[in-house]
């Protein structure tokens, strides 16, 4: 996922990785062939033209979805100000807990201390509690693994077994992000329930119980710039835990520089035992930790840990492939 670059060729890459949503699809080719609708988004900031972005906000202004192109174009021309004012306001905030089925192994293999989590870009913060679902993973035989049945249930498709390590309980659970997401806020959960794509009624509700799980037990969300605040965040960490600083789908949203200032830092806090890393990004948005001589999927991520390339992930948390 590449959120920057020619506009056009943006969304035609967006509708490769829409596998999920036939909508977005239609959409999004729409847009990229549509001189009109790409100078609309041209007058808008670099950042804030991303397909997420611009579709949920057509959406949340009463674009139907499923629907045709044709009524989203006439959206977007036509408006007088209120969804171009939702899509300079909001963000991007999928919180998918999906991906927890490909963030716990890697989690669990760090050992045997309770957990202190830290989730860059955490939006709500749903990502946060990866003991409060039932994991089962999928192998291409038929076979199965899960976690103990501690809660709803996120299935994942395996190429190779998945290390049968227990999670260390996890103590603390905090995070950063430009806007946090607060759960309690009916508002902003909807605005969370209008970024999953529209045919996707099974993410959805997954979403509504990852609310209801954070609900009962909030994290700790931090306002702000993550190279900036980050930093001290690690330090409130409980000392006598395994740090765990983690992010997904998250890293896309930074300039350049951004991400190479980003991952130089958590090199360098790794290298002196601050914390874990453990990434799970495009390809290209973190290019150094993509393995050499691997070919990989278009729409796949590179799960890492500690700065090196374990396995190939679903963008939703569908799929594990181990390197």
């Amino acid at each position: 996922m590449e959120i920057f670059g020619d506009t056009a060729t943006v969304y035609r890459d967006f509708a490769t990785e829409a596998y999920g949503s036939a909508c977005f699809r239609e959409w999004a080719l729409g847009v990229a062939g549509d001189p009109d609708v790409l100078a609309w988004l041209q007058t808008l900031p670099e950042r804030k033209r991303q397909a997420n972005l611009v579709f949920a906000a057509a959406r949340w202004h009463g674009v139907p979805a499923p629907g045709p192109y044709a009524a989203l174009r006439d959206a977007l021309l036509g408006d007088e100000g209120p969804i171009r004012a939702t899509i300079l306001e909001r963000a991007t905030q999928t919180n998918e807990v999906g991906r927890l089925a490909t963030f716990y192994p890697a989690f669990a293999s760090l050992g045997t201390r309770p957990l202190a989590l830290l989730e860059v870009g955490a939006s709500a913060g749903l990502c946060l509690y990866p003991d409060r679902y039932l994991i089962r993973w999928t192998f291409p035989d038929g076979g199965t693994q899960e976690t103990d049945p501690v809660g709803p249930l996120l299935e994942c498709a395996t190429t190779g077994e998945v290390p049968e390590w227990a999670l260390a309980p996890v103590v603390w659970r905090a995070g950063v992000d430009l806007a946090p997401v607060d759960v309690t806020d009916d508002e902003a959960v909807r605005w969370l329930e209008t970024m999953v794509w529209p045919e996707q009624e099974e993410r959805r509700e997954r979403l509504r119980r990852a609310v209801e799980i954070a609900r009962a037990d909030p994290p700790y969300l931090v306002r702000g710039d993550l190279l900036e605040r980050l930093p001290a965040l690690v330090e409130q960490a409980p000392p006598d835990a395994t740090l765990v600083v983690f992010h997904s789908a998250v890293i896309a949203y930074l300039e350049h520089a951004q991400r190479a200032r980003f991952a130089a830092m958590m090199t360098g806090m790794v290298a002196d035992g601050r914390c874990h890393w453990v990434s799970n990004e495009g390809p290209r948005v973190l290019p150094d930790l993509v393995p050499p001589g691997v070919e990989i999927p278009f729409g796949r991520f590179v799960l890492a840990v500690d700065g090196s390339p374990v396995a190939l992930t679903h963008g939703h948390g569908a799929e594990l492939d181990w390197l």
